[in-house]
């Protein structure tokens, strides 16, 4: 069935200060970002990083640790928000010497236990110009954190240090859906064999996408920014989805106030708009050329994840063109339009062959046209997520009608487990 959308208030008194239990040495499955908090504490003498020597040039636009403390306790930050003292971070991190739980280029996470509950520890890079504007970081903070849905992993609280800030997300106990979908160990093989099993993880991503978007805030909404096969997570049990990463785009500074009054128009673009870091295969063209960030690139990149999901492909591969005789750059944008203009069965061909042809061909016609719907070119052209969620729900509603007719299983249970 399509899932309704949460948003509670989740009413815990704020945790005082305690001493962190030892960092788990486990390693993650799953991306996450990395995020520093405090500035300027000197750790070297107690053996933490001395993270003075790389801020100092940034002083004007950092806070310290018991600063930002004070103003955001002092704030009428809603009562489950955490405020982490960068100590607590060290400490949970092993002085960050613990093994990763994942590493890219723009971040860093860690899976450890903070307050004795095990958590994903994010850093990421303040990507503001301007120094701090504490009342907004306090108001995005809030917002974020009160809100909740079942196909986001729930940020608890944050902590900062110099130009870095550290998210601190619930753990979720999964895999990325780009690993259940292409299995590195065996390509042969994937969890998700069951066509009703992709329909159901798509319809669990576009309600939380679709709540980012509209019910996150009251007045004007969120944009995710880091849509991707990699970032969702998939459950073991019951293959349920969740999107990682929810407010770290706010957070870090890649939509600042003056930018986020233009996302609304979706169609401009500020030729001013700071460049911002994007995965290769997901950015939508009017991002590549003005790096403003909007609700229309999550919808871009949701798109390709719906394509990923028929496919079974890559969002960009590079393939041997043996007339060439070098490599070339291949979509799954691209392919999924070659499939629907040779018509005729050009779309059965093009869908993953695992799924054995086990599958409503006129419902998987469909959800590529949803797909290309979300990538076209022009943003004013792609529907608003709020759409695209009722029609991947029916999607899924008529998957399930189909299921249920040919006598096929419409309940999963599976491990994730390497094969």
């Amino acid at each position: 069935m399509c899932k309704s959308r949460k948003a509670i208030d989740v009413t815990q008194s704020l945790t005082p200060k305690s001493h962190p239990s030892k960092s788990s040495s486990k390693s993650l499955s799953s991306s996450s970002g990395n995020y520093p908090l405090s500035s300027s504490i000197n750790y070297s003498s107690s053996g933490f990083f001395n993270h003075n020597k790389d801020t100092s040039k940034s002083s004007s636009s950092s806070i310290s640790s018991k600063r930002f403390l004070k103003i955001l306790k002092e704030a009428s930050l809603p009562e489950n928000t955490k405020i982490y003292d960068f100590v607590e971070i060290c400490r949970a991190t092993n002085n960050f010497l613990s093994k990763p739980f994942s590493s890219s280029s723009s971040s860093t996470s860690w899976r450890c236990q903070i307050r004795r509950k095990e958590v994903i520890i994010v850093q990421r890079k303040f990507r503001h110009r301007d120094p701090l504007k504490l009342p907004e970081l306090q108001q995005r903070l809030s917002t974020i954190c009160r809100s909740h849905h079942s196909s986001l992993i729930k940020l608890l609280g944050a902590a900062t240090s110099g130009n870095y800030i550290y998210l601190v997300y619930e753990y979720f106990h999964g895999t990325s859906l780009a690993t259940c979908l292409r299995n590195p160990q065996n390509p042969n093989y994937t969890v998700l064999s069951n066509w009703l099993s992709r329909m159901h993880i798509a319809t669990d991503i576009a309600h939380g996408i679709d709540y980012i978007h509209h019910c996150a805030d009251s007045n004007s909404g969120f944009v995710h920014n880091h849509i991707k096969s990699s970032s969702i997570l998939v459950a073991e049990d019951l293959l349920d989805a969740k999107i990682c990463h929810f407010g770290a785009a706010e957070l870090c500074g890649e939509i600042e106030g003056s930018e986020r009054s233009e996302a609304r128009s979706f169609g401009r673009s500020n030729s001013k708009g700071k460049k911002i870091e994007g995965t290769r295969g997901y950015m939508p063209p009017e991002f590549q050329a003005s790096g403003v960030v909007t609700q229309k690139c999550d919808v871009y990149a949701f798109g390709v994840v719906v394509l990923e999901l028929v496919s079974g492909e890559e969002a960009l591969n590079y393939v041997f063109d043996e007339g060439r005789g070098e490599f070339s750059r291949v979509g799954v944008i691209e392919r999924a339009r070659e499939a629907v203009g040779s018509g005729g069965g050009g779309v059965r061909s093009w869908v993953d062959r695992r799924l054995k042809d086990s599958y409503p061909v006129d419902v998987a016609e469909k959800m590529v046209v949803v797909g290309l719907d979300c990538v076209e070119d022009d943003p004013e052209k792609r529907p608003d997520m709020e759409q695209v969620a009722v029609r991947v729900s029916k999607l899924y509603l008529e998957s399930k009608n189909w299921a249920e007719k040919i006598g096929m299983p419409i309940d999963f249970s599976v491990s994730l487990a390497p094969r």
